[in-house]
């Protein structure tokens, strides 16, 4: 297999789509799967052959197509028209009128030139929900494996590292550490052998955006990952996936087989020296394992504890050897800037936060679903045109980024330009792109106190300050929530953050108050309205006097 094979590849399977005179695409992603897309899938399939229409269409499982919060989707590609709510019904309804008649389903349109499709710049998600996810030939079709061959066949592995390097991209999965840079350091560091792991531990609440990229199109970040260990001189890849996401797993299988079997893996990758093995390593679900030192004890078979850090695991990661460890949407963004150029993609977000980041929406808002916004959007772009607003007319109150790891933003701050540093500067991070939103209804001690119990709950115990501080944490918004704190329960509860923040060994630890102190820094005053109003002083023995504040 080489760049020419490739692209003679490609060019078949788009003369094969282009002899189709209708591709109807429909959502068979996690979402759309558990709300019946399955019996949408058959109807359809059962109508086309009930109208002797098969050589002329196709009925093909995709990946999310975005608008999550009203599935089935069903998408007829030609015209690219999208349905939404599609039971059994509509969907044979979608076969007889718009198929044969030309007639489209009004009921169940979807409006393609809303903001939420509209206002979006996919470059992750580009494929998601536009090919087959279960088809090689699909991925080929769409330059797919493009990136690898190029890399493979005319750059040195030093020349990948730095156009990745100059593209700007950092980590999607939370501290945004330059991933060139990163690149850089395992391909320098010495070891007999190298890895590069992609950490799919996705366990954010509300957050499911790497489950619907390996859902919808795992190629691409089979093919990140390879032309990773290409750059940094790796021969293993490890893709680490949490047991509670079984059709992502079930889709990585499948693709890892098909790239094997092409040559685009395995030995001799494209006809070169260059070997790259992938295999999945499946996580029993601790929360902690998505912090990168956690998830390499986790590989190797033992408990998913952290270690102290230096050493980084660019040095001495699985099994003392140097590692790279990138998580899902940043291999996903490596193929498309090997193949257009680390230009193009610099050009696309702001000065210090290159290209996109893709969000799953989730709370209180009309559109849920996933989106892929350029980096330095505004939050209000976001919540009221992409996400339409929250719904039955209650008043956005907040927007959590970064699941437990993040913070509250309030509605001073709706203006605020999403990238790195402005989430930093209001006590938030990025995260992996959890963003949850919250209306007048939501009370922010009981959000604090929901993502304190998270991370008691997910704690590890390896170290005294997360262990023992989370709990007492939680207790204390338990005590507040009850009504049965005083000022000094306030007092306590801010030094208790900052020992936490400052002293727990890992990620989890550190980041666990966030919440906390971001709900206090913006919404004090509803801590406060739960206080008791008077404070007792215990005076002489058996004395206890009352004051009013």
């Amino acid at each position: 297999m080489t760049l020419e094979d490739l692209q003679e590849l490609s060019e078949k399977e788009q003369q094969r789509q282009s002899e189709k005179k209708h591709r109807i695409l429909f959502c068979s992603a996690a979402g759309c799967v558990s709300c019946g897309s399955d019996k949408v899938s058959a109807a359809l399939k059962t109508k086309i052959k009930e109208h002797a229409l098969e050589k002329e269409c196709e009925v093909i499982g995709t990946g999310c197509l975005g608008l999550c919060g009203e599935g089935p989707l069903v998408k007829v590609q030609s015209d690219n028209t999208l349905y939404q709510n599609v039971d059994v019904r509509a969907a044979e309804q979608i076969v007889e009128s718009h198929i044969i008649n030309n007639t489209k389903v009004a009921a169940h349109l979807s409006d393609m030139s809303a903001p939420f499709f509209a206002s979006q710049t996919k470059i992750v998600l580009e494929n998601c929900g536009e090919i087959n996810s279960e088809s090689i030939d699909e991925y080929i079709g769409v330059r797919g494996y493009e990136g690898l061959a190029r890399a493979v066949n005319e750059m040195q592995p030093a020349e990948v590292t730095e156009e990745i390097r100059k593209s700007g991209l950092r980590g999607r999965g939370g501290a945004g550490y330059s991933t060139g840079l990163k690149w850089g350091i395992v391909s320098k560091a010495h070891g007999e052998q190298k890895y590069v792991v992609c950490n799919a531990d996705e366990g954010d609440p509300g957050a499911f955006m790497d489950r619907s990229v390996l859902e919808g199109d795992p190629h691409r970040v089979l093919e990140g990952m390879a032309i990773a260990g290409y750059a940094v001189g790796a021969t293993q890849g490890y893709v680490y996936c949490r047991a509670e996401y079984p059709l992502a797993i079930e889709r990585l299988k499948l693709a890892i087989k098909q790239a094997e079997k092409m040559g685009l893996l395995g030995n001799r990758i494209l006809e070169s020296q260059f070997n790259f093995r992938i295999d999945i390593r499946i996580g029993a679900g601790a929360f902690v394992c998505g912090e990168e030192t956690a998830l390499l004890q986790s590989i190797e078979g033992k408990r998913g504890n952290p270690k102290p850090r230096p050493p980084y695991p660019s040095e001495k990661g699985l099994w003392g050897m140097p590692t790279l460890i990138n998580n899902v949407e940043t291999f996903a963004n490596i193929a498309p800037i090997i193949r257009n150029g680390s230009e193009w993609f610099s050009k696309i977000g702001t000065e210090k936060s290159k290209g996109t980041k893709v969000f799953a929406l989730a709370g209180n808002i009309k559109n849920t679903g996933l989106i892929e916004v350029p980096m330095g959007i505004p939050l209000r772009k976001i919540i009221f045109d992409i996400g339409g607003g929250t719904p039955d007319g209650t008043e956005f109150k907040a927007a959590q980024t970064g699941g437990p790891s993040g913070g509250c933003i309030p509605t001073d701050h709706l203006d605020l330009p999403v990238d790195y540093e402005s989430l930093s500067k209001v006590g938030s991070i990025m995260g992996s792109g959890g963003l949850i939103v919250m209306d007048s209804t939501s009370k922010m001690v009981e959000v604090a106190k929901f993502f304190m119990q998270f991370c008691m709950d997910e704690s590890c115990g390896k170290c005294i300050p997360c262990r023992v501080g989370t709990r007492h944490i939680y207790g204390l918004l338990d005590k507040i929530s009850k009504k049965k704190a005083t000022q000094d329960d306030m007092v306590l509860l801010e030094e208790l953050c900052m020992m936490v923040k400052e002293t727990s060994l890992c990620g989890l630890g550190q980041s666990a108050p966030n919440p906390v102190l971001s709900t206090l820094r913006f919404f004090r005053n509803e801590y406060e309205e739960l206080l008791q109003p008077v404070e007792t002083y215990m005076g002489e023995p058996g004395v206890e006097v009352n004051f009013e504040k």
